[in-house]
């Protein structure tokens, strides 16, 4: 490695260590003048370095869709989640069967995912993961009533430590809600007034690859042609 690309190996680690959210690309060139920016493949090239000279310590380096973050290895979470003051957040079975109907199956309308479980939708659930920020609005579909269709976002991938959507557990892990919560390192709340709700009914790869009754395309809207129908 030249001595350049050395200095911007420290400036890229610096600037990981003390972000506090995963850096893009784009703001990695943002800390540099115009006239002196390093180029992308530079940045590649100190961010491999850097996975790299980290692969045997207790942090990491790791990509979260199109951006990097440091965090502690996924083996010391039992030790580290102990400094934490407040109680974990303890979810619901309905609500991970939702979660998880939207990640598997997105873009999809509540209609849809009332289809695949069988039950109604609460609005507190649809509620709580728009405001987790785990799913978003990225549409309507064009239907009578222009159901609002749902996706999920760069924040559920960051939350849940997944770099892209294809390492989500596969999706015969539906069949058992508790191993998918663990997958994803969430609390179930079986004690609740949800835990009494049904396992996800015909949940293979037929059921949830299949169109059901909605066959009409979606249309997909920008973020600001959505706030402007709120």
């Amino acid at each position: 490695m030249s001595e350049s690309n050395v200095e911007l190996k420290k400036i890229i680690e610096a600037a990981l260590l003390v972000a506090g959210q995963p850096l893009t690309i784009d703001k990695m060139l943002n800390m540099f003048p115009a006239e002196s920016q390093p180029t992308r493949d530079d940045i590649r090239e100190v961010l491999k370095t850097i996975e790299e000279e980290y692969a045997e310590r207790v942090v990491e380096l790791k990509q979260i869709d199109r951006s990097w973050r440091f965090q502690t290895r996924e083996k010391y979470a039992p030790w580290i989640t102990r400094l934490a003051e407040e109680r974990p957040v303890r979810y619901s079975r309905a609500l991970l069967e939702t979660l998880a109907i939207i990640a598997y199956r997105q873009p999809v309308t509540r209609g849809d995912i009332e289809d695949i479980r069988g039950v109604a939708v609460s609005t507190d659930i649809i509620k709580t993961l728009l405001g987790r920020e785990w799913v978003r609005q990225v549409g309507v579909r064009n239907v009578p009533g222009r159901p609002a269709l749902y996706g999920t976002t760069h924040e559920f991938l960051q939350h849940f430590n997944l770099k892209t959507l294809e390492e989500m557990p596969p999706l015969s892990a539906l069949r058992d809600l508790d191993v998918i919560g663990q997958e994803l390192n969430l609390r179930l709340n079986l004690d609740g007034a949800n835990a009494a709700s049904e396992a996800l009914p015909g949940t293979d790869d037929e059921s949830i690859s299949a169109g059901g009754e909605h066959e009409s395309e979606p249309v997909i809207m920008s973020e600001a042609q959505v706030a402007e129908r709120e």
